[in-house]
């Protein structure tokens, strides 16, 4: 039988999973992929304790943390479009040229 703890366990890992991408990589687009799993993994936790709990509140959270998501990954995607056709490059390493 699946348990709220093997849920937990299961964000628990995505979750670091996700800040060890985030920590690592140079990329950009995998560093927002990363993310994106962090996110996710917030809101399994969300679903399941909102479940064991009998709650809708976690349940309602989790759609505005969606859409928080979705503006994000919309917002940053369209700025890596833009660096990308300036430096031809996405790498985090030349994020600092941005600077003035």
């Amino acid at each position: 039988m699946i348990t709220v703890y093997h849920y937990m366990l299961l964000s628990a890992i995505l979750f670091s999973i996700g800040t060890f991408g985030v920590l690592t990589r140079k990329n950009a687009i995998v560093i927002f992929m990363c993310i994106e799993l962090m996110l996710n993994s917030v809101n399994l936790t969300f679903i399941a304790l909102s479940r064991h709990l009998q709650n809708m509140d976690g349940q309602i959270f989790v759609f505005f943390v969606m859409t928080v998501a979705a503006a994000e990954a919309a917002v940053g995607l369209a700025l890596m479009i833009a660096f990308y056709r300036n430096r031809e490059s996405i790498d985090t390493d030349d994020f600092n040229l941005l600077k003035w």
